[in-house]
């Protein structure tokens, strides 16, 4: 038997391009493989298990299906990866009444590493590409600028985080639709957890998968924090020692992908832009601007932390969406940015029009100053943003400085941006970087040097304003109290520990603190013009006679409600345990499943009832 090219349409995506005949399980062809009840399995297994254990599942039945052929020999999946995989997903299984499939038995098909096996799901974690050598004697500071593949890029943001292991560290919030992991690389002097007072950051690229500029920059971004930390740089230094920060270059890298196809230089609006479920990610959030206008009219209603709807969960929500949503529950954010491409401007909430048929009307938040404020931070550091020059890329903009408000440049809903507003303490500007959505490699070095400063300068943005701790009397830290700022109606909240961040531009507030049983406290408080650092107000509050009946059917209107799909929501897709369906016992009448295997005639898998 020969190698020959895999041409099954359910295994195209494999990290292998030849298979041989027959396989493992005696199939001696193409034909026989597509009309078998194993190869139509794991074609519905991701609609089966509702999304859960794929495309692990899918890429392990095609490494016994189409087993690796190299010099006309077959190559055995690791037995390891099939035990480690059984044992995340039997739970999903049992939930359906399927049994665990016979040609995924662990001991019969698959081998141990002492065998030369190889690892089917080694392409969903990046560790296929194998980095080409360099001179040993580059310096610590060299980055190539260059496209990164989304192995490529795991690749890179891995050896990074092993070059300073002690302020860095890289974790996934979840996998694309695709099975592909969402990598963060995070800097902080205590990698992995979050530090009392500490502000957390996050930029995050690439959630058009076509507008691939800001993957490339948050890569080189890395990089540069990584070598400048170890070289000294007291500038990222002082940012790193004093800041958390989370950097995820690619939130959609199964676009890229589409994108890439088509090289570089390719200037595309639509090609990629979306998921492989063909979502917008930046128009898939929950709609929460519509209602804040509809409680800006009411009389003591809040602006803030507005519950997801439960008619959100009605539609198609991407799973890059939800990752973003429970990383967003996870982590306190302070501050962040989305990175995009096609103009080069900096936008800021809203960006949904406050009077919908409008398609450009300026529509504020409460915290309009301070939008402004962050917005120029970047603008003004970017040497082509703040060029008075309108014959340029982003000259519509040189008038009103290089920034504007998202709903006054276009309307649109879903935003991610006004979701971070809305629904968590962070506020999060949408950076246009270029007006090129896939430049050409040569052209990297530039972008990254108009950058550099910018990305910087803006990060360091999450030092204004005011932080503290709440506590009560004993010093205990209070969770979930609010923090109000007089004429802003806008409120933060506390975090686990108490602590707090609130955003500010230079100006004299008057700032309160409030929590569920305990009398607010309030402190009137100066920001000079020239500070460059937040200001520290701590609180101590003490238990009230009375809580107000009206704060306290407020804060229960608000609270999550007990059905969240987002908290049953495992953004890894792998260890999730679905609530069991109805059914009949085994034996009395087929599971509702069985209907997919309809079209099999004499060869239904039986295997698959429980006994």
């Amino acid at each position: 038997a020969k190698c020959v090219d895999i041409a099954l349409s359910s295994c195209t995506d494999v990290a292998y391009t030849q298979t041989r005949y027959p396989n493992f399980l005696d199939q001696k062809s193409r034909e026989v493989i597509e009309y078998s009840s194993e190869y139509i399995l794991i074609s519905v297994l991701h609609n089966l298990l509702q999304g859960e254990c794929n495309p692990d599942l899918r890429l392990l039945g095609c490494s016994v299906l189409a087993p690796p052929c190299e010099k006309d020999k077959v190559i055995k999946p690791c037995r390891h990866v099939c035990e480690n995989l059984k044992k995340d997903c039997l739970a999903a299984f049992d939930a359906i009444d399927m049994a665990w499939p016979y040609f995924l038995d662990c001991d019969r098909f698959f081998a141990g590493e002492e065998e030369g096996c190889f690892d089917p799901l080694a392409k969903l974690r990046g560790e296929v590409y194998v980095e080409e050598d360099l001179p040993s004697d580059l310096p610590a500071t060299f980055i190539r600028f260059k496209h990164h593949s989304y192995s490529q890029m795991v690749s890179m943001l891995k050896k990074t985080a092993a070059k300073c292991s002690h302020i860095a560290t890289t974790y996934s919030i979840g996998r694309s639709f695709e099975g592909k992991d969402l990598f963060v690389i995070e800097f902080s002097t205590k990698p992995g957890h979050h530090e009392l007072l500490k502000p957390e950051f996050k930029y995050i690229g690439n959630m058009h998968g076509n507008e691939v500029v800001g993957r490339e920059l948050l890569i080189y971004l890395a990089q540069y924090l990584c070598s400048e930390y170890l070289l000294g740089n007291p500038r990222i230094q002082t940012l790193i020692n004093n800041t958390r920060i989370h950097l995820l270059p690619s939130l959609n890298p199964d676009g890229y992908e589409l994108a890439a196809e088509e090289g570089a230089g390719y200037n595309g609006w639509i090609i990629g832009r979306q998921t492989a479920q063909n979502l917008d990610l930046n128009r898939n959030f929950p709609d929460l601007t519509s209602e804040a206008y509809r409680r800006a009219g009411i009389n003591g209603a809040r602006l803030d932390h507005i519950p997801i709807p439960q008619s959100y969960w009605w539609g198609k929500v991407a799973p890059e969406t939800k990752a973003v949503m429970k990383w967003l529950r996870s982590i306190p954010f302070v501050l962040s940015a989305s990175l995009h491409g096609g103009e080069l401007v900096v936008t800021y909430p809203y960006d949904y029009s406050r009077h919908p048929t409008e398609e450009k009307m300026f529509s504020p938040t409460p915290d309009e100053k301070t939008f402004q404020m962050l917005a120029k931070a970047y603008a003004n550091a970017h040497p082509v943003i703040s060029d008075r020059s309108e014959l340029r890329c982003g000259g519509n903009f040189v008038k009103r400085g290089g920034i504007i408000n998202g709903a006054e440049w276009y309307s649109f809903t879903g935003g991610m941006a006004d979701f971070n507003y809305l629904h968590t303490n962070c506020f999060e500007v949408t950076v246009e970087v270029g007006c090129e959505k896939f430049p050409l490699e040569e052209e990297l070095f530039t972008i990254w040097h108009e950058n550099r400063d910018a990305l910087l300068n803006y990060m360091e943005m999450v030092h204004r304003g005011i932080k503290g701790i709440v506590s009560d009397k004993f010093g205990n830290p209070i969770k979930n109290a609010r923090i109000s700022v007089r004429g802003i109606r806008h409120d933060v909240t506390t975090a686990a520990d108490g602590d707090y961040w609130r955003l500010l531009p230079p100006g004299t507030y008057i700032v309160s603190a409030q929590a569920a049983g305990y009398s607010r406290v309030m402190k009137r408080v100066t920001l000079p013009a020239k500070m460059k650092r937040a200001g520290r107000v701590d609180f101590v509050l003490r238990p009230a006679e009375s809580w107000p009946s009206k704060l306290l059917r407020r804060s229960m209107e608000d609270a999550y409600d007990p059905y969240d799909p987002l908290e049953l929501f495992d953004p890894h897709a792998q260890h999730g345990q679905p609530e069991a369906r109805g059914g009949s016992p085994p034996g009395r009448e087929k599971p509702w499943w069985w209907s997919y295997f309809s079209s099999l005639d004499l060869h239904k898998p039986l295997w698959l009832l429980k006994q």
